[in-house]
């Protein structure tokens, strides 16, 4: 029988195995993967993330493995700026700044300091049932017991539909390309992030690596075709967009629908704790996602110092983060619909570069302070 598993090797999931390792608190990992491999795209760790890794003695090695990011923009179809946010403030503040990384080169590093022999792979969950303790019931055939259950098994988990049996996950009605291609973006974007809003689409972009530029693109859903030619689609944004969509393999590219989950009333249950998008997935419109997750495992993390109960723990933990992740879910939300205006963007613009660059740096604030 196990005391602690860990349903899902993700980024929440990595980050939780390696914050119990850090407090000498064993578990088993399990995750439906056949093996760690670099699939997927790239991601933005903001400060909040990369204070947290700092803690963990794993905030260099990230660094390294990916590109420091020091500045935020949301520009026009020309590339004009709407609003930027300039980090070297907050980076100061906060010794942490913004790092763009390879999905896959992140949970290497995540996974190679928890140790591989405690993750176990292929092993995709079937069944979860409350008995004394919890029966863990797998694809492969093998079962498992267990006292204690976190659930880091994503935005379709089947801990929080079988256990919780609530979680009801909200089409934002937009469709998502991400890709990696090998790009030399101009001098002046090597160290930011842009996001490019038109009519109903917009275009994000930034390096990653030494010559990894990570992108993605958003249309309406309302306006998506199977066939669509993103080039095509792009046109009427800056002469760079079509550069890098067309320097961009179609087998480095990956579609996905932009969904979250409508806020759920308890992320516990006896013994058992969601976390990451199991407990509150968000649209990808704050970089904030996996981030959270981090978090999550964080302010678990420190309450284990006060007590080994993890009832209290649990109970601790959803009363100290509800707010935040609310305040990031519903954000991500509304920031995702007025992006994605298809009339009236010019006033839109207008409005938005009449925001100081201050009420913008308090806003990134808010998020990447931790709690605790």
């Amino acid at each position: 029988m196990n005391s602690i598993s860990i349903i899902g090797a993700g980024i929440g999931g990595l980050a939780l195995g390696n914050i119990l390792k850090l407090h000498q608190i064993d578990f088993s990992m399990y995750d439906a993967a056949p093996e760690i491999k670099p699939v997927g795209s790239g991601i933005m760790m903001a400060g909040n993330a990369m204070q947290i890794f700092d803690k963990l003695g794993l905030k260099e090695k990230i660094e390294n493995s990916g590109n420091t990011i020091h500045g935020i923009s949301i520009t026009d179809e020309s590339l004009k700026i709407i609003s930027r946010t300039n980090s070297l403030a907050l980076e100061k503040k906060f010794n942490s700044c913004n790092v763009a990384v390879h999905r896959a080169d992140l949970q290497k590093i995540l996974a190679e300091n928890i140790g591989f022999e405690n993750i176990h792979l292929n092993h995709r969950l079937q069944q979860i049932e409350k008995k004394e303790n919890y029966l863990l019931h797998f694809e492969n055939g093998a079962a498992i017991e267990s006292r204690i259950v976190f659930g880091a098994d994503g935005i379709k988990s089947k801990i929080r539909s079988q256990i919780l049996k609530t979680g009801t996950i909200r089409s934002a009605g937009q469709k998502c390309w991400r890709g990696l291609t090998d790009f030399e973006l101009p001098e002046k974007y090597r160290h930011e992030a842009l996001e490019v809003w038109g009519k109903g689409k917009r275009f994000g972009f930034v390096k990653m690596s030494d010559r990894k530029v990570y992108w993605y693109a958003v249309v309406n859903e309302k306006n998506f075709d199977p066939a669509i030619d993103l080039q095509y689609v792009f046109n009427d944004f800056h002469p760079l967009i079509k550069k890098i969509l067309e320097a961009t393999h179609q087998k480095d590219i990956i579609l996905n629908d932009i969904t979250d989950v409508s806020p759920i009333p308890k992320w516990y249950s006896e013994n058992l704790c969601l976390i990451g998008d199991a407990a509150h997935a968000t649209t990808p419109n704050m970089g904030q996602g996996a981030c959270q997750a981090i978090e999550d495992a964080y302010i678990i993390g420190k309450l284990l110092e006060n007590t080994r109960n993890f009832n209290v723990v649990f109970e601790q933990f959803q009363q100290i983060r509800r707010h935040k992740v609310d305040y990031i879910v519903n954000t991500s939300w509304k920031v995702g619909r007025i992006s994605q205006w298809e009339h009236g963007n010019s006033i839109r613009n207008f409005l938005m570069r009449l925001i100081p660059e201050r009420i913008n740096q308090k806003q990134i604030e808010k998020v990447i302070r931790l709690e605790l």
